[in-house]
């Protein structure tokens, strides 16, 4: 297994030490499978095994997640701006005012405080995209397989409260929230392990390579890495609705309007939809938005979306005397569910496109691309199979 997380991985579980080598040698890696195309439905077992790593983050860093994913590209540009020792360093007021400068979405500039995290989605970004993908065209089953797998670790005791975060329980619904009201701990943990029995033996869950040195919380092979300051305003402003289904923005400081979260295509960039319906109703302005940050016109008439979490929300079709009208739609410009970023070819050429986007917004003129740095290899996640 490649990768500099590799390199040192201390986990301890409450039945000793678990082998070193269990995390860096004989785990063969296995893609997620192919991908879902057209309007097919993911099962409840892919579900599961996008959802098995993120299912116990505490409830606000979890939407962070989420929508961040629905920007893939965005993802990619933050983690490369964090490459840069200048920006690493900032910290508190200093990196809010820096966040606040850059064209990304809210939900992308929320995970910059969580470097490690970020990295993560950027080393995997075939996991990465097809979550977000999953959340847009699937938000109730995303949200009902968070839950299923909540549950499933509170039935096997290894999810409960700890100095790091509170889990509580809304009639069937599990919250997890942090335990303290300035610090963010990110949990680490092996699926095959943390949920009990995994009951879905064709989809081994997908994972994260812990950090090296984590705190040890209580329950079964759970630890937590150093706790992230809060950075306000890039904190709290979003809070899920476990029981209809919704993730909702409360508004705050970052300047988002309160209401259901709404995708905004113009922070996609033009990175394809797999799933049909959503492409017809977002990809067209998401090319739009790809011309412009590449220095082409925009076409007439064209207006530049909001931020994600600020859109208005979309009027819903009127009735007919036949009943509901499908609202009518722009047909996608490009293909619709290629593998990851196949219209940017493959992962090297995802991060010099992110590095000509970032180049085309801070140029006067347009001008050659500067060559791109090159991709890390590591890969902080993988599938398992056994």
């Amino acid at each position: 297994m490649k990768g500099s997380l590799c390199l040192a991985v201390l986990i301890l579980s409450v039945m000793g030490l678990r082998p070193l080598t269990a995390w860096t040698q004989g785990i063969p890696a296995t893609d997620l499978g192919p991908a879902t195309t057209g309007n097919s439905a993911l099962s409840e077992e892919q579900l599961d095994q996008l959802t098995a790593p993120i299912a116990l983050y505490a409830d606000p860093l979890l939407g962070q997640v989420l929508t961040a994913a629905t920007y893939p590209l965005e993802v990619v540009e933050a983690q490369r701006w964090l490459q840069d020792p200048a920006n690493a360093a900032l910290k508190g007021d200093q990196l809010a005012a820096a966040l606040q400068q850059q064209s990304w979405d809210l939900s992308v500039k929320s995970l910059v405080p969580f470097p490690q995290l970020l990295q993560m989605m950027d080393n995997d970004l075939e996991w990465t995209e097809r979550i977000g993908d999953a959340f847009l065209a699937q938000q109730d089953a995303v949200m009902e397989s968070i839950q299923r797998l909540r549950r499933r670790a509170a039935g096997a005791g290894s999810l409960t409260s700890t100095p790091q975060q509170t889990v509580s329980s809304q009639a069937q619904d599990i919250e997890i929230e942090p335990a303290a009201p300035d610090v963010v701990y990110v949990p680490y943990y092996d699926p095959d392990v943390i949920y009990g029995n995994w009951p879905w033996s064709d989809y081994p869950p997908f994972y994260f390579l812990p950090p090296p040195g984590l705190v040890v919380g209580s329950g079964l092979w759970i630890g937590f890495g150093l706790g992230y300051p809060i950075l306000n305003p890039f904190w709290g402003w979003n809070r899920w609705d476990w029981p209809h289904h919704r993730l909702n923005i409360v508004g705050g400081p970052a300047g988002a309007h309160a209401g259901p979260w709404q995708h905004d295509p113009t922070h996609r960039r033009g990175v394809p939809y797999r799933n049909e319906t959503v492409a017809a109703r977002f990809q067209a302005e998401s090319e739009s938005a790809r011309r412009d940050v590449r220095g082409f016109p925009a076409p007439p008439g064209a207006a530049r979306g909001a931020t994600a979490s600020t859109r208005p929300p979309v009027e819903p079709p009127r009735e007919t005397s036949s009943g509901p009208a499908a609202p009518s739609v722009r047909p996608p410009s490009v293909r619709t569910a290629p593998p990851a970023f196949e219209s940017f070819g493959g992962g090297s050429q995802v991060h010099q496109e992110s590095q000509r986007g970032a180049f085309s917004r801070s140029s006067p003129a347009p001008r050659s691309a500067p060559e791109s740095r090159s991709a890390p290899s590591a890969h902080g996640g993988e599938p398992r199979t056994r």
